[in-house]
């Protein structure tokens, strides 16, 4: 779906993955299993309460899993996937949709469970997971924000990049992970944890529980293409532009800092 002369845009739908293409949070499994370490859920407990960024969480599970990638690449592997999303990607890209998935996870998981799905070719922006021989895992963040450290993915500078090529950006997610991506997207596709985010800061929705729900949106959205606005122009509300430079925690009273309202 590209822009024409007649005022139509084009369309980029960015997707979480925990909980949104995986029916479950990978991440979260794996730091379930008997290998790890325990201390996890404490470390977990301080991101959710917005005391630590995800990418601080994400480093200080590194030490708790163990140096034998086995085990954790069994738990991704035996994870359910939403089977209304091969669908949905076949329509959107028949369509000329651009598609990007973008996890603020471990990271390792995705692409090679795309590809077990049949979905070839998926651009993916997430974080770097290796094992060196005999070692715990480290991380990496190549699409970290360069100057905020809160996130080890920063899914707002996806969506923007998206909007600067002229695209009206839908974000599909479910969760804490996915609030700054949701106050600088032009569309917001909310379930679970992201929908309590989103009415608690006043972002308008678009409710869903399966790929189906956003089949059904985009079908809508392509039958009229000119009701989708052109992207604009958002305030910062993350980012060093709002807190300024270096910080690895958002600062108390940010609109979307700490635990997501209910909803």
């Amino acid at each position: 779906m590209t822009g024409d002369a007649g005022g139509r845009v084009s369309l980029a739908v960015l997707m979480d993955y925990d909980s949104t293409i995986c029916l479950t949070a990978i991440s979260d499994e794996i730091m379930k299993e008997d290998s790890v370490r325990p201390g996890w859920k404490e470390i977990d407990d301080a991101y959710v309460a917005g005391l630590m960024g995800s990418r601080e969480n994400l480093e200080l599970f590194m030490p708790l899993l163990p140096a034998d990638p086995a085990p954790v690449l069994a738990t991704a592997d035996r994870q359910p996937h939403d089977p209304s999303f091969v669908p949905f990607v076949e329509r959107a890209r028949a369509a000329g949709v651009a598609l990007e998935v973008v996890s603020d996870g471990f990271g390792f998981y995705v692409s090679r469970n795309l590809e077990r799905l049949g979905v070839e070719g998926m651009p993916v922006a997430t974080s770097r997971m290796t094992w060196p021989g005999g070692d715990h895992p480290r991380i990496e963040f190549p699409f970290g924000h360069p100057a905020c450290h809160v996130c080890g993915t920063c899914k707002r500078e996806r969506v923007r990049a998206y909007q600067a090529r002229g695209h009206h950006v839908a974000f599909v997610g479910d969760g804490f992970t996915d609030r700054y991506a949701a106050a600088h997207a032009d569309t917001i596709i909310a379930k679970d944890d992201l929908v309590g985010v989103c009415e608690a800061a006043g972002i308008d929705y678009v409710p869903w529980r399966t790929f189906a729900d956003v089949h059904a949106w985009l079908d809508r959205a392509l039958a009229d293409p000119g009701a989708l606005a052109p992207p604009r122009a958002r305030p910062f509300i993350c980012g060093p532009e709002a807190w300024g430079p270096g910080r690895t925690t958002p600062p108390a009273g940010s609109i979307v800092n700490g635990p997501p309202a209910a909803g």
